[in-house]
């Protein structure tokens, strides 16, 4: 009875605990206000527009650099400028604008986004490369939020940067690849140029995260979502093989009932590590002010107690949330024989995974080929990059980040998280230490729906302030 009082007395004081640091913590409001510059926002609109109307759909087995490089005219014609004023270097469609600073001693700075777009299927609203502007300020177009508004204003900004007779302390960078939807070599490409010059980059800012509302169940707001790593990437084939034979005499484990078994056992035991990551720790104290509700509140400030729950229940509540915790893995592709009545001689099914740092890309795979192995199935990586390093976020660049939102976003909050996605710069780590997965255009849910899917849009009213965030992450770059 005397360990039960004990263990109840140590719960209740824990718990305690955890109300009293609640109580103690600010509530906070996270908001955005689109531009009310109507003018400004037009004359923004009018040029991603012209943008929007090339396509520059990317194939993976056709490279079309020809038609890349016709965009860069586009690019050209819309920012006279900055191709005026500042080194073209273009790498086999993929672009790079150099811009020289005044102090050749420091690490230079890039900020990239992807000029390739998936293609535009669907019926659509407007035309996919019509670039329709509506009443409402909402444009529409492929790559109109996946990344052509991205290209666009940081553009925009050296433009403005360079007409006000501008210098940056440092070298700075704006930078394209061709073949980002792809998993293309344009990136590396890129990367490439940088070592072959022995450049070393400070900071990158890129695609990966945005300003984006009511990112978790409770938590009502803006809120800048800066992508602290990328999970890594695999594709993997298991193959499962028989002697073949006619299917009225059927032997027991043909190839395809042990790829079933198998597929159905890895859906129902999970078979990798669920565990918390300093960017996951920093996305809940950070969103912690801002629930709606006092247990939210505390359970997400206090996760030195509730984190054990919150990895049981996070699963069950958010699938993008389940995503950050661990290695993932969806089974995606599969094929038999050619014969209603043929047993296939062999038999395959792909899987695509998503490695979390704690269990790389090397652990992953050797635990899910010994689970295939048991039924016999023999397994070939295809595709296997590993996870991309972690910004630190102690360290300067994501300070100056988190400076940059809020002078230009003073309202929203700040939320680190996890990239469950894939973007240019993880390929980017072999040159640069420091790499920001963070676009400064605020799209509504229906808008973030849209991207890679019929009717993508945004507002052109979130335009402005994303230029005056890259001015901004220019001009601060002077601190250093």
């Amino acid at each position: 009875m005397k360990i039960i009082l004990f263990i109840l007395g140590v719960i209740v004081g824990l718990l305690l605990v955890a109300v009293i640091r609640t109580l103690l913590l600010k509530p906070k409001k996270a908001d955005y206000k689109f531009s009310d510059d109507i003018q400004r926002s037009m004359s923004y609109g009018e040029k991603l527009s012209r943008m929007l109307q090339y396509e520059t759909e990317s194939h993976r087995d056709n490279p079309e650099v020809e038609k890349f490089r016709g965009f860069h005219k586009v690019l050209e014609q819309e920012f006279p400028t900055v191709f005026s004023c500042l080194e073209k270097i273009e790498i086999d469609g993929n672009i790079m604008m150099k811009w020289k600073g005044l102090d050749s001693s420091l690490d230079p700075i890039i900020m990239i986004s992807h000029i390739d777009v998936v293609p535009a299927e669907g019926e659509w609203l407007y035309p996919p490369y019509s670039g329709h502007i509506t009443d409402d300020y909402r444009i529409y177009g492929r790559g109109s939020g996946d990344i052509k508004s991205g290209v666009f204003s940081f553009y925009q900004a050296a433009e403005e940067l360079l007409k006000d007779g501008y210098t940056p302390k440092c070298d700075v960078y704006l930078g394209s690849s061709c073949t980002e939807e792809i998993g293309g070599d344009g990136a590396p490409k890129l990367v490439n140029w940088f070592k072959e010059h022995g450049i070393h980059l400070f900071m990158l800012s890129d695609e990966g995260g945005a300003l984006v509302k009511d990112p978790v169940a409770g938590i009502k707001g803006t809120f800048a979502a800066i992508g602290i790593f990328e999970k890594g990437y695999g594709d993997l084939k298991f193959s499962a093989k028989s002697t073949g034979g006619h299917s009225s005499t059927p032997p027991k484990n043909t190839p395809i009932v042990r790829l079933a078994e198998f597929e159905n056992y890895v859906e129902k035991h999970n078979p990798f590590k669920v565990k918390f990551t300093k960017a996951v720790d920093a996305m809940f104290e950070n969103i912690a002010p801002y629930a709606d509700s006092f247990l939210l509140k505390m359970v997400m400030h206090n996760l030195w107690l509730f984190k054990p729950i919150l990895l049981k229940l996070m699963p069950m509540i958010s699938r993008e949330a389940a995503a950050m915790l661990q290695t993932t893995i969806c089974f995606t592709m599969q094929s038999g024989s050619n014969g209603y009545n043929v047993i296939p001689q062999e038999a395959w099914v792909t899987a695509n995974l998503r490695y979390i740092p704690f269990q790389g890309l090397e652990e992953s795979n050797a635990l899910i080929k010994q689970i295939a192995a048991r039924y016999d199935i023999e397994t070939e990586e295809v595709l296997c990059t590993p996870p991309s390093k972690a910004l630190d976020l102690n360290g300067v660049p994501f300070k100056m980040t988190e400076e940059c939102i809020k002078k230009i976003f003073p309202e929203v909050g700040i939320m680190p998280y996890v990239v469950t996605g894939g973007t240019d710069s993880r390929f980017f780590d072999e040159v640069c230490d420091n790499c920001v997965r963070f676009s400064p255009i605020c799209t509504e849910p229906d808008q973030m729906n849209s991207m890679h899917a019929k009717n993508e849009n945004i507002f052109i009213t979130a335009l402005p302030m994303a230029v005056d965030y890259y001015k901004e992450l220019i001009r601060i770059q002077e601190q250093r």
